[in-house]
């Protein structure tokens, strides 16, 4: 199965540049907003320390308020359902790898002492097309440096979506994301696994009012709901007490935010140049592992 995706991809890999191409140039790019990294909540108890590293949804693409971003929520929803006094920080880099969590993120942090570290990451390896082979290795090799850097923290990856649920994408792109998305998760659950991480099912979308305006990212509802879901891992509701996800949801606007910005989709024509070294590294390395499965 996963060798047929691997070829899948690669076959259909013209076509995602072309209809890639005509969708950065009429999609809307937004900016992160200005808004404070970290904060902390009031509480009893032994203090709670989150981290979320990752990509755009980190850095809350898209948003005007900090209330809008997927840590500060993911932050609240723990603070309420634990009482706990609680630390959080945001990292999160527009259009980052998991090479570049691992090489310029990671490295820059305080060496607090986090008690939960959130990984956010694998979607724009997924469609700058990383070879399964590469993601291997880097994401491997981010997941190493967390570990060192924050020894006593559980850390928990939160994998990529459903392609073909995001508005913006054309059925065929969304299709062709999609494979290559389940390669990823593939191999980054398998990573997790074998490396000690707890793995969070992919994000469940609600539909077109859980985006922003741009169809890609994540708005305000969405992120209210995502950060719900992650919550479930890190501290799962206790019964009886009255919280749920779906009243996370409640009151949520509907309307996406009005700030103009940029979205970093990632510069598709540039991948037409990708070596066939890639691609059969790709195909060759599935290949061996469906015959090993």
């Amino acid at each position: 199965m996963l060798l047929r995706k691997a070829l899948f991809s690669w076959i259909a890999f013209p076509f995602y540049v072309w209809q890639g191409i005509a969708l950065r140039l009429k999609i809307e790019r937004l900016h992160p907003p200005d808004i404070a990294p970290e904060g902390d909540f009031e509480g009893e108890g032994e203090e709670i320390r989150l981290l979320v590293a990752g990509d755009s949804s980190v850095a809350g693409v898209g948003m005007a308020s900090l209330e809008e971003t997927l840590t500060y929520n993911l932050a609240t929803i723990v603070n309420e359902r634990t009482g706990r006094p609680l630390y959080w920080r945001a990292a999160g880099a527009n259009s980052a790898t998991a090479g570049d969590l691992r090489d310029h993120v990671i490295p820059n942090l305080d060496r607090r002492d986090y008690t939960d570290v959130v990984l956010v990451v694998g979607t724009n390896d997924m469609k700058n097309f990383h070879a399964v082979r590469r993601f291997k290795k880097e994401f491997g090799s981010l997941v190493y440096a967390v570990r060192t850097r924050f020894p006593h923290a559980r850390i928990y990856w939160a994998p990529v979506a459903d392609m073909t649920l995001i508005p913006a994408l054309p059925k065929t792109l969304g299709k062709i994301l999609k494979a290559r998305a389940d390669l990823i998760n593939e191999m980054g659950a398998r990573l997790c696994r074998e490396r000690g991480l707890t793995i969070v099912e992919p994000v469940p979308i609600l539909g077109p009012e859980g985006f922003a305006r741009d169809g890609f990212h994540a708005g305000p509802a969405g992120y209210r709901s995502w950060a719900g879901h992650l919550a479930d891992y890190l501290y799962p509701q206790r019964a009886g007490s009255g919280l749920t996800r779906s009243s996370q949801l409640e009151g949520a606007d509907d309307e996406d935010n009005d700030q103009p910005g940029q979205r970093e989709l990632p510069e598709i024509a540039a991948l037409a140049h990708a070596g066939q070294a890639d691609r059969l590294d790709d195909l060759d390395h599935h290949r061996k592992y469906d015959e090993n499965r």
